[in-house]
């Protein structure tokens, strides 16, 4: 396609297989769809570009997103004079890869300096921020960072248990307190001591409890104070977790943290787990922020730095065969 480079190393090609992996439910569901009917059909008009509607929203690429693809794709293809179907299929992509970019770099990775790095994940209960955090805890530490982690969802039971047991596991140190502590005195500890032994990355947790915005904006605002007091010009990312899986209730989810704090990225995880993968695409467009990371399956590497072209890759894999 028009936009895909050449996967020249190794590296590259066990990547796009990951994506082409940990798509194949959206590929088998909607977008198996949009290839029968960029067969079947020959000719283009209204009845397709409402089919092809049906499909995008039915791929939870967001109605508001859809929409306005489907009057810029018209366009294109008046201008263009196109009246062969297949060729639509380019177009599409093409058009999805600048609904992503919008004329921009986009840089999914970790923007990272030196000295102490303050990384602050949010996210509601239930989304795999903890799991998320102990994933780029394990890579960061296979970079040789020196990696930290705080404990500040002490609100949910077991969530300091699961994370100091992530921090066994993976080999890295973490500053917990006892439950129902404050959290922003968690967040006070761990700066502390990441400046006193001079660690790289501190990965700070936060409750997700989204049904009291007013206590969430609160404490995370509260956080935020902390970390900018303690440690100026921190946090370097605030991410947020969302569930793949939950479809447009992630795009609610994504509104209400913006709302609460200033989200720099966001983590998708069970990407692999949905038929609506679509979703990449209406974060990008409905709310502006990058996706930083997806999950792509359980295990501890399987959290991967996002790529736009390997994510179209993994949704129209099928239909370069």
């Amino acid at each position: 396609m028009a936009f895909f480079g050449l996967f020249k190393s190794k590296k590259d090609k066990e990547k796009s297989k990951k994506f082409k992996l940990g798509l194949h439910k959206t590929r088998e569901g909607a977008f198996k769809t949009l290839k029968e009917i960029l067969n079947e059909n020959t000719k283009i008009n209204d009845d397709l570009f409402d089919q092809l509607e049906e499909i995008f929203i039915a791929a939870d690429i967001g109605v508001d997103t859809v929409i306005k693809f489907i009057e810029d794709l018209k366009d294109e293809v008046n201008h263009k004079k196109i009246t062969d179907p297949i060729l639509l299929q380019e177009m599409i992509m093409d058009k999805m890869f600048e609904i992503y970019l919008k004329g921009e770099i986009v840089n999914a990775n970790l923007n990272l300096h030196d000295g102490l790095n303050v990384l602050l994940f949010v996210g509601v209960n239930g989304v795999g921020k903890t799991t998320s955090i102990a994933k780029i805890a394990s890579k960061l530490k296979s970079e040789g960072k020196k990696v930290l982690l705080a404990a500040g969802d002490t609100f949910r039971a077991g969530a300091i248990e699961q994370l100091t047991e992530w921090s066994r596991r993976i080999g890295v140190e973490i500053v917990t307190k006892p439950a129902g502590s404050d959290p922003s005195s968690v967040i006070f500890d761990a700066i502390k001591k990441a400046q006193a032994e001079n660690y790289d990355v501190l990965l700070c947790d936060t409750a997700g409890r989204l049904q009291n915005k007013v206590n969430l904006m609160n404490e995370l605002a509260k956080i935020k104070r902390v970390i900018e007091k303690e440690a100026p010009g921190e946090p370097t990312e605030t991410l947020l977790v969302i569930d793949a899986t939950t479809g447009q209730n992630g795009m609610v989810q994504a509104k209400a943290f913006s709302e609460c704090t200033s989200v720099s990225g966001i983590i998708l995880t069970k990407l692999d787990g949905t038929a609506k993968g679509g979703i990449v695409l209406a974060i990008r467009n409905e709310m502006g922020i990058p996706i930083k990371f997806v999950g792509l399956g359980e295990k501890v590497d399987d959290l991967e730095i996002f790529d736009i072209e390997n994510y179209l890759y993994g949704l129209f894999a099928d239909f370069f065969n």
